[in-house]
């Protein structure tokens, strides 16, 4: 029997490697896509697993359609679908804002969930299930000062996902979100020195609530935003 596809945007960052490695360890066959393709590969060199690269801008509505759908018609439908790829930025107030920063958040954000979207769910849908994951943020579900564009964002994030499970539900899919806080990276440490990041969110512990979603034992959970804050 063929093991399920995950398929991991974003899978050179922090979180990334975390939910790789999870979902390696558990056997499935993992797609991992990111713009970067050193960063990628050097990630991933020590991995166990079947691995699969794939090199894209996800903003690119045309080249990842294109290039997901090859990687697909080659290894076959998704089981899981985690849109981790992403940024944040701190900015202006919003009546002062650089427009730059809000159509960067916006791409980052919300078109690599869509694109990467669109080419997964058609296979999901012919073979009847599937599970997407997608990434919130605590800080999103209200505004924050300095913050405007990514809250908006990651808005949009959560009010797809919860649009996304009503239309895909029917179809065996479920659709859910996690929204972290601040999770325990190398960056994030080295941006705020002086926090305690004993109350942040490892990514391993993001990783684990990713993996309870894309379970059997989820099935009955559609349409979820769920808080992943640690101790903050």
């Amino acid at each position: 029997m063929t093991a399920p596809l995950v398929v991991i945007t974003g899978a050179a960052g922090a979180l990334g490697r975390a939910v790789a490695k999870a979902f390696l360890g558990d056997g499935a066959r993992v797609l991992l896509i990111d713009c970067n393709e050193d960063v990628l590969h050097s990630a991933f060199a020590r991995a166990d697993g079947e691995k699969h690269f794939l090199v894209i801008d996800l903003t690119d509505t045309a080249a990842s359609l294109a290039a997901i759908g090859k990687s697909l018609a080659s290894l076959g439908p998704a089981s899981v679908l985690c849109n981790i790829a992403g940024g944040f930025t701190m900015g202006n107030p919003v009546h002062d804002a650089d427009p730059g920063d809000w159509q960067r958040m916006l791409d980052l954000n919300v078109s690599t969930t869509l694109n990467a979207s669109r080419a997964v769910v058609p296979g999901m849908i012919d073979a009847g299930s599937g599970k997407i994951i997608n990434i919130a943020a605590a800080s999103a579900v209200s505004g924050k000062p300095q913050m405007g564009a990514y809250c908006a964002s990651k808005s949009v994030v959560a009010r797809l996902t919860e649009s996304m499970a009503l239309e895909l539900r029917e179809h065996g899919i479920n659709v859910n979100a996690v929204a972290p806080s601040i999770l325990d990276t190398p960056a994030n440490r080295a941006a705020m020195p002086d926090a305690d990041p004993a109350t942040w969110v490892s990514t391993a512990q993001l990783a684990s609530v990713m993996a309870f979603l894309a379970s059997d034992a989820a099935n009955a959970i559609h349409g979820a935003v769920i808080p992943v804050v640690g101790l903050s």
